[in-house]
């Protein structure tokens, strides 16, 4: 399954006006005059990502299609509110169990990770709308239909929303080669996990934003796990302690 483009500047503003969920918007380097300003101005209002680049890279992303200096890239569901992964928890009698990806670039390890978080029952996944994969084509295929069950949120600082996730009560554990043992640790309680990027880990500002960090003991000779094996299983360990 390929992510779904969508080529020509009436056809994208028809989206956007319709409120169709995008991943991103492309508009060719030198197409910043007054027939896009409409355009622009939506997108900013409506905090969807846009990117200018050179005409080539239009022209090859598009084939044979007309794509009149614009190109966006349709997301694979709607994405939902912070406050509707709360609500969904509460409507469940549960305490809120949330999964934060910091900069996880890998389709992959994304959609593997919605399919765990559907596994265990945790009420929905954020992303930051910048330097992340978002809900294309290749993680609905790998999550193998869980991107259809999980509420997955998209915003636009990810230190400012764990903070508002703080204020509702959920104590935030990031997962860090220098953290305590998850097997030990209290990970019981409303619960938000954040997993760090698949090269850099946890960003500075979004580890100082941890209540506290966490990590999985490493026995053999390799010093890591993958993100989507490495989330997948404190995903299973904050299940079991929810469990008793």
């Amino acid at each position: 399954m390929e992510e779904e483009m969508v080529y020509g500047r009436h056809a994208v503003y028809e989206l956007v006006k319709a409120g169709r969920p995008l991943n991103k918007v492309l508009f060719q380097s030198d197409a910043r005059g007054e027939r896009n300003q409409e355009l622009l101005g939506v997108l900013r209002q409506r905090n969807i990502p846009y990117q200018f680049v050179e005409r080539q890279v239009l022209d090859r992303l598009s084939g044979e299609q007309k794509h009149q200096g614009v190109l966006a890239y349709r997301a694979a569901r709607d994405y939902a509110e912070v406050e509707d992964l709360l609500a969904l928890a509460e409507s469940k009698g549960e305490e809120p169990f949330i999964l934060v990806l910091d900069e996880v670039e890998d389709p992959h390890n994304l959609g593997a990770l919605l399919r765990t978080v559907e596994a265990v029952g945790a009420h929905g996944v954020v992303i930051p709308k910048r330097r992340s994969v978002a809900l294309t084509g290749i993680v609905a295929k790998t999550s193998a239909g869980a991107v259809e069950h999980v509420l997955v949120a998209r915003v636009s600082n990810i230190v400012q929303t764990l903070e508002v996730l703080k204020a509702k009560g959920c104590w935030v554990a990031g997962a860090d080669a220098q953290g305590k043992d998850a097997f030990t640790a209290d990970l019981s309680g409303p619960r938000v996990l954040v997993i760090g990027s698949e090269g850099k880990g946890l960003g500075r500002l979004v580890r100082e934003s941890c209540d506290e960090l966490i990590s999985l003991p490493m026995q053999g000779k390799i010093a890591s796990l993958n993100a989507s094996v490495a989330g997948s299983v404190l995903l299973y360990e904050i299940l079991r302690q929810r469990r008793g």
